[in-house]
C-alpha cells in the first residue's frame, strides 16, 4: 500500500516540476516505473477526477481538484489559522523571510513560508525538509529541545559535514552553541549553512507538538537588525504557544 500512496505522491509533484503536459510513457520514464504500474495508477487519478486527457493522445494533467481539497484543509488547520496572521505581522516588522517548521522525531519539514519582497532572500517550499540538525538555526532548535542526555547521544551520530568554513564540525563546540542557545531561548546560524545567509530560530509547542520559527536572511541585513529580530521572533512564539 505505501508504495501506491508514494507513487501516486510522486505524479502530482512530476507535475508540479514538469509543469507541462506529460503522456504515459513519458511519465512512466521519468518516474522509472513500469507503463503497466503508470498506467494503473494514472486511470485511477482519472476516475476520481485528479487528472485528465487533453485529448487522445495530447498528453495529461492535473485538474484542480487537488488545489481544492487542499485549499480547504489548509483553510481550517487549526495551527495555520492562528499563524498566519501572527507570521504576517513578524515578516512585515523585520522585513526578511519567516518560515515556521514542525517536528517529527529528528525530522522537521516546513509548514508555512513567507518569504520577504527583497530581491536577495532567503527561500524555501512549504513541504520542504530542514537541511540540518547542527548548521541551520532550525536544526539547532530542535536538538535544543531534546534533554542533555539525548542531545548528547545525537550529536555523537551525526555526521558533521563541512558546508562553509563558519559550520561547526567539532562535537563539543557544537554542544556548547546548543547549550548557549538554549540558555538564550533562541538559536544562530552564522553563514553555517550557506555563506552571506544568517537565521535565527526559537521554538515553541502547541499541543504538545514542537514547532520552530525562523527569520531568515543575508547576513549584511539580518546582523544590522538581530536584537530587534530576536526580541519580535520570541514575542511571536510566545503568542503561538499561548
Amino acid at each position: 500500500m505505501s508504495k501506491i500512496v508514494d507513487r501516486t505522491l510522486d505524479f502530482f509533484e512530476l507535475f508540479a516540476e514538469q509543469k507541462r503536459t506529460l503522456s504515459l510513457s513519458e511519465i512512466a520514464k521519468l518516474l522509472d516505473i513500469p507503463v503497466s504500474s503508470c498506467h494503473d495508477v494514472l486511470q485511477a487519478l482519472i476516475r476520481r477526477g485528479y487528472v485528465y486527457e487533453l485529448a487522445s493522445r495530447a498528453g495529461y494533467y492535473p485538474t484542480s481538484r487537488l488545489y481544492t481539497l487542499a485549499e480547504a484543509i489548509v483553510d481550517h488547520d487549526p495551527l495555520l489559522l492562528r499563524a498566519e496572521l501572527a507570521m504576517d505581522a513578524l515578516a512585515a516588522k523585520v522585513g526578511e523571510t519567516v518560515a515556521l517548521a514542525k517536528a517529527s522525531d529528528l525530522e522537521m519539514s516546513y509548514v508555512m513560508v513567507k518569504e520577504s519582497n527583497h530581491q536577495l532572500r532567503f527561500s524555501v517550499r512549504v513541504g520542504d525538509g530542514v537541511r540540518s540538525l547542527y548548521a541551520t538555526s532550525a536544526g539547532k532548535a530542535l536538538l535544543g529541545s531534546l534533554d542533555g542526555k539525548a542531545r548528547d547521544a545525537v550529536i555523537a551520530r551525526l555526521k558533521l559535514e563541512q558546508f562553509t568554513p563558519m559550520t561547526i564540525v567539532d562535537r563539543d563546540a557544537l554542544r556548547n552553541d546548543i547549550a548557549v542557545g538554549v540558555e538564550r531561548g533562541w538559536y544562530l546560524n552564522d553563514e553555517e549553512s550557506a555563506l552571506d545567509a544568517m537565521t535565527l530560530s526559537a521554538s515553541f509547542r502547541w499541543r504538545n507538538v514542537l514547532y520552530v520559527l525562523t527569520v531568515a536572511g543575508p547576513k549584511s541585513r539580518v546582523s544590522s537588525k538581530r536584537e530587534e529580530i530576536i526580541d519580535s521572533l520570541l514575542e511571536t512564539c510566545r503568542q503561538l504557544s499561548a
